[in-house]
């Protein structure tokens, strides 16, 4: 039963599994930090620590310290509330740590979601151009909006590593929205293109600027946020990309109706100006809202014992503070199979489908000639709507097991079933239209991979960031061509090589995911050995 130990004494056992077992620090070149922010070995662990594990095999901890006020029914079994499915459940949990972690949720959690938000919606803003008119006014053809996606993702991918270097050493809340300020300019400059090339080149630097944000929107999350609380954050923090591309559906549908030809200009090129009118604010307010670490915080938000207990939970759950980026710190990283497990991992997740500026749905109903510019806009919104519930519910069911890989594997399913449908084509109309809405269904695999990781390599935080960036930047340095090979424009609207691709690809993302769960299963049982 979900936070209860079954001993005779019926103590509360906290829903945290912790990777505890850290790795050896002797080779850090930080020697003479804090000893307060330092990680202590496990020998030095006070007496009312304890160790179980899960079924992922990482390790947990329960204090006899927390309160362990729990109401039970008529044959001593723990009464659990219908909420505890939904959302953070610990009754031994100290109320300052609940506001604490209240605070969190309405400083980091909501300026992330909205820097996610913006960034969605300016990838999802080219699709919806493109098939608003600005294909016809800049006679583009159909490979030019792969090249588009290719000049996007070339930036992405060249900027990931030397960001994420950057943030070893730079204050996230200076860093992450600078970076928003000028991605938001360059949005700005798109509604002032004339060519084609013009676009391509813009689309370059626009995927330089954004390279920043995801992997490191997920490092503030997992240095600030538990296990039993992570993955839930992190997929919330997704999800906000499917409300981008919803609401970027909506915004071009009544961008289209109401200013198309405004003071001489298309309904497209008035998109990209909203764009930037609603991402100016969101990227000022991170500088003041981003909390940076738990070990250099100065949020305004956060007391100074709440800045205490901060680093004390990311201590308890063996989460390692920064120390110096040297050559010690590389030597670690590559020589561990995190790094490799987990970058092919994301590679196959990350190109598993096609490339952001090509929507299949979309494209197919446009082939259709049956619907309007602004149905065409709004229908595949519904794709959206799936991406977040799933995104959200798949969170939710993670956490309250602690199940990473089995979730993850669901979520495939929908992938594998979405794609091999596709593939065939040749079937109802009923169940194609069912096929493509639920195919965002495989998206939530991606946040709780990223939380995976987080937890695989959380006792070592110079290697956390490195591989989180690492994961996204090799995805997406395939995902620069590889897509316009396996889903041209030109092939639209069947993508038969595409579907059969990724219905190939969700087989591999099968197995890949249960490798990496019984290569971390090996690692922590050896730890485990080594304590006996």
């Amino acid at each position: 039963m979900r936070g209860f130990d079954a001993g005779s004494s019926k103590q509360h056992r906290s829903p945290d599994s912790v990777p505890l077992l850290r790795h050896d620090y002797h080779d850090r070149e930080d020697e003479h930090a804090s000893p307060e922010l330092g990680m202590a070995d496990h020998t030095q662990l006070a007496p009312e620590k304890h160790l179980s594990t899960d079924s992922t095999g990482v390790n947990e901890v329960a204090s006899s310290e927390v309160s362990t006020e729990v109401a039970f029914d008529t044959h001593g079994t723990p009464k659990v509330p219908w909420w505890s499915w939904i959302w953070d459940y610990d009754p031994g949990r100290p109320k300052e740590e609940t506001h604490f972690v209240q605070r969190l949720d309405v400083g980091v959690l909501t300026i992330l979601s909205l820097g996610y938000f913006i960034k969605n919606l300016d990838q999802t803003n080219i699709s919806n151009a493109y098939i608003s008119g600005m294909k016809e006014d800049l006679a583009m053809n159909a490979n030019q909006l792969n090249l588009i996606d290719v000049a996007w993702t070339s930036g992405y991918v060249i900027g990931q590593i030397p960001s994420q270097i950057v943030l070893t050493k730079v204050r996230p809340s200076i860093w992450i929205p600078s970076c928003e300020l000028v991605w938001t300019i360059l949005t700005f400059s798109l509604a002032a293109a004339t060519t084609s090339h013009q676009v391509i080149a813009i689309r370059f630097f626009v995927g330089l600027a954004e390279s920043i944000f995801y992997p490191a929107a997920h490092m503030i999350l997992g240095s600030w946020y538990k296990p039993s609380e992570l993955a839930k954050r992190a997929c919330v923090f997704h999800a906000s990309s499917a409300a981008a591309s919803m609401f970027s559906g909506y915004l071009q549908a009544g961008v289209y109706k109401g200013l198309n030809g405004v003071h001489g200009l298309p309904g497209w090129k008035w998109l990209f100006i909203m764009d930037g009118v609603i991402s100016t604010p969101i990227a000022i307010a991170g500088m003041f809202l981003i909390p940076d670490l738990p070990e250099n915080t100065r949020a305004f938000y956060l007391s100074i014992e709440q800045r205490a207990l901060a680093r004390k939970r990311m201590s308890d759950v063996g989460r390692a503070p920064r120390t110096r980026l040297g050559r010690s710190a590389w030597k670690r990283i590559f020589g561990r199979w995190h790094v490799y497990a987990l970058v092919v991992l994301y590679i196959i997740f990350i190109n598993t489908g096609p490339s952001s500026s090509v929507n299949p749905f979309s494209l197919w109903l446009k082939a259709s000639k049956k619907y309007s510019i602004e149905l065409i806009n709004i229908i595949p919104t519904t794709q959206s709507a799936v991406q977040l519930v799933t995104t959200v519910g798949f969170a939710i069911f993670s956490d309250h097991w602690r199940n990473r890989p089995a979730i993850m594997s669901v979520s495939t399913f929908f992938g594998l079933f979405y794609s091999i449908v596709l593939a065939i084509w040749t079937i109802p109309s009923g169940l194609k239209w069912f096929a493509f809405e639920i195919s965002r269904a495989a998206v939530p695999y991606g946040p709780i991979s990223m939380s995976w990781a987080n937890e695989i390599c959380g006792g070592d935080a110079e290697e956390r960031a490195i591989v989180l960036g690492l994961m996204n930047a090799m995805g997406y340095a395939f995902n620069a061509w590889l897509p316009y090979l396996t889903y041209p424009a030109v092939s639209a609207p069947r993508f038969t090589k595409g579907f059969i691709f990724s219905s190939c690809a969700f087989v591999a993302q099968f197995g890949i995911t249960w490798l990496v769960w019984w290569l971390q299963r090996r690692e922590t049982r050896k730890k485990l050995a080594q304590l006996d």
